[in-house]
């Protein structure tokens, strides 16, 4: 094992979730729904990518063929999972996995968007974003 092998000069180069990219081929009915999904406009919208900040981190939409289900799910935080997920079957969305707790406390589940793509939610009452570790 080399020292180096997971750093750059001395610096991790994972610095953890920054960005998850949905395709999609409706670009503006994307824009629109995730716009109601997340609460507020994007804070970038252009032709080419539309992103949202969602609690520090960007949700973004590329306008490429829909992706539909992938081998990658992301999950995004929730504080009460089966209301965000009642509310994503209203805006829209079917169900591709239902709620299921995965032990200590933990309870996932995902969605299909209206486009193809899995979208996850998690109620994870041990983490909080930004305390490291």
């Amino acid at each position: 094992w080399r020292g180096d092998i997971n750093s750059h000069q001395g610096r991790h180069m994972f610095q953890g979730l920054r960005t998850v990219i949905y395709h999609v081929g409706d670009l503006a009915a994307a824009t629109a729904w995730f716009s109601q999904v997340t609460g507020h406009p994007p804070y970038f919208d252009q032709p080419f990518y539309v992103g949202f900040d969602v609690g520090g981190y960007e949700l973004g939409l590329a306008p490429d063929q829909p992706a539909g289900r992938g081998s990658v799910t992301t999950y995004w935080g929730t504080a009460d999972i089966d209301a965000e997920y009642t509310r994503l079957l209203a805006l829209g969305a079917t169900t591709n996995e239902e709620i299921q707790d995965v032990g200590d406390g933990i309870r996932v589940a995902s969605v299909l968007d209206p486009f193809g793509n899995v979208v996850g939610i998690i109620e994870n009452p041990h983490f909080r974003a930004g305390q490291g570790g």
